[in-house]
């Protein structure tokens, strides 16, 4: 196990150098000029050549990158073009609402999904099965925004039980903290009770009619024990994998949540630096996004191992 994590860890590392030589070169041969942006419409040749100068924009391709390189090595990530505020505060500033949202929005739908397929694909065929089924239909369909302006109507506006908007950092209380989660949270879960569910009936289905499902159960092991500790342990892998590319998902940033709800997280700071092409502040939030999900794959391959003692590495 030790040799695989040391193998896993290594092998990551020529991934970041391959994202990171991408993201560089993807944002400075597209077209525009950041210092165009900085200086303004009215701004004159020698202003935008001495911002060129002081951003470095005006060195060779293979300067920059070095340069950068080395920045990232002491872990600093520069500084906003547009704000001038460093990118590592940028992003601490900006982290709590996602990761509150992320961890909230994957603990309700494994606590909701999971026994939702397990009873699924036990009453496979019945009406509770087509029920799931068609609950699952619908969370894929029906778009976030659509959800999260309904649930704004519904518990909001018209109930006035929940805030409308915004987000309050754990810092300042945990009531104001947990309304301002419930709604987006909501909102989201929707569409992953929906992933999660319907990858835990398809994967049941494959164990329940194996050999030793049947002998458990010949066995006279009562039914809820043969789906938790021989049938679902079996099948947990798939929804392993699910849950786990969906939570890097979520930490990476959902633009269209953190809209609708106000929510001043990482996927708007994303949003917002494009638009303005703010180089520093982009070529961090992508190196951020691929590492949590060179992370989670790592988690989820060790988890692999756990669930089922027949894989080895």
């Amino acid at each position: 196990m030790l040799g695989y994590l040391i193998r896993r860890i290594l092998a990551a590392i020529p991934v970041m150098g391959v994202v990171a030589l991408f993201v560089f070169l993807l944002l400075r041969l597209t077209p525009g000029d950041p210092a165009a942006i900085i200086a303004g419409d009215n701004a004159t040749p020698e202003q935008l050549m001495r911002i060129r100068i002081s951003l470095g924009l005006n060195e060779p391709l293979y300067v920059q990158f070095i340069t950068w390189i080395g920045q990232l090595l002491r872990g600093d990530l520069g500084v906003s073009l547009i704000s001038g505020v460093p990118v590592l505060r940028m992003i601490g500033q900006r982290i709590e609402p996602t990761i509150a949202v992320a961890l909230s929005t994957i603990v309700v739908s494994i606590l909701v999904a999971v026994p939702l397929g397990v009873i699924a694909a036990w009453k496979r065929g019945t009406w509770i099965d087509r029920g799931v089924m068609g609950l699952s239909v619908i969370g894929f369909s029906v778009p976030v925004f659509v959800i999260g302006y309904v649930l704004i109507q519904v518990f909001a506006i018209d109930l006035r039980w929940l805030p409308v908007q915004g987000f309050r950092s754990l810092s300042r209380g945990l009531v104001p903290f947990a309304e301002r989660l419930v709604l987006p949270t909501l909102a989201l879960s929707f569409i992953y009770v929906a992933l999660i569910a319907r990858m835990t009936r398809a994967a049941m289905l494959d164990v329940l009619d194996e050999d030793y499902v049947r002998t458990a159960r010949a066995k006279g092991i009562g039914e809820t024990g043969v789906l938790l500790r021989h049938a679902l342990r079996n099948a947990a892998v798939p929804v392993i994998t699910v849950i786990g590319t969906g939570f890097a998902l979520l930490i990476s940033g959902v633009v269209v949540t953190e809209s609708v709800f106000n929510l001043p997280g990482i996927g708007r700071l994303t949003v917002d630096a494009v638009l303005a092409r703010d180089y520093p502040v982009i070529q961090a939030m992508i190196l951020l996004t691929s590492g949590i999900y060179v992370a989670i794959n790592l988690l989820i391959d060790l988890a692999y191992t756990l669930l089922d003692p027949r894989i080895r590495y």
